[in-house]
């Protein structure tokens, strides 16, 4: 637990830098542009891996360690899956110019917010709520700093959105959810979502 908690206050203090355009820029002009982009990926990234690591070294400690909060119903398993459905089409919006992106505004945290509550619907122990429960909090709280920011609107600023834009982000966000569902939870969290038979 003690991973996952370090990794989180390392992610989100370090994602805490931009919502704060005076320290932001401070730091840019004690590193330069390019060592502060360098520095947050750096430290970004330790956070995630602290994260991954931490969160998987929880799921399979004892009770004492990851005690149960709460057991959900499985009926928001159902309302789970669903809510991910729109969080890949927003984060697949977030790197394509569509009418979706512009409609959301920032479909990134729009999505890790939608990601978040879908998880903490079904993970009623103390790893998951910490987890999915501080990155919601802070994507909240990213959100309604960008209202008071002039920094632009992710890795696309403000390039005016298409229909085209729109296909590709609706189609790459049901492959994204297809990918996920079948294999790629289980491949990258170690649970599977479907049990896939192919016994005669």
């Amino acid at each position: 637990m003690t991973l996952l908690i370090a990794g989180l206050l390392l992610f989100i203090a370090v994602h805490f830098v931009p919502t704060r355009p005076a320290l932001r820029n401070g730091m840019i002009g004690s590193l330069g542009d390019g060592g502060y982009k360098g520095v947050f990926s750096i430290v970004s990234l330790i956070g995630l891996v602290l994260i991954v690591y931490g969160y998987g070294q929880a799921r399979v400690a004892s009770s004492s360690v990851n005690p149960q909060l709460w057991v959900s119903p499985i009926w928001t398993r159902h309302i789970a899956y669903l809510l991910m459905l729109p969080a890949f089409i927003l984060l697949a919006a977030a790197y394509v110019p569509s009418r979706i992106r512009d409609r959301a505004k920032h479909p990134m945290l729009a999505a890790v917010k939608i990601w978040a509550l879908a998880h903490l619907l079904v993970r009623g122990d103390l790893a998951g709520v910490l987890l999915f429960g501080s990155l919601l909090a802070w994507a909240v709280y990213d959100r309604i700093s960008l209202k008071h920011r002039t920094d632009g609107r992710g890795p696309l600023g403000y390039t005016p959105g298409t229909v085209r834009g729109d296909v590709i982000a609706v189609v790459g966000g049901l492959a994204l959810y297809g990918f996920m569902v079948v294999i790629g939870h289980a491949w990258l969290i170690g649970k599977p979502l479907l049990r896939l038979s192919f016994a005669p």
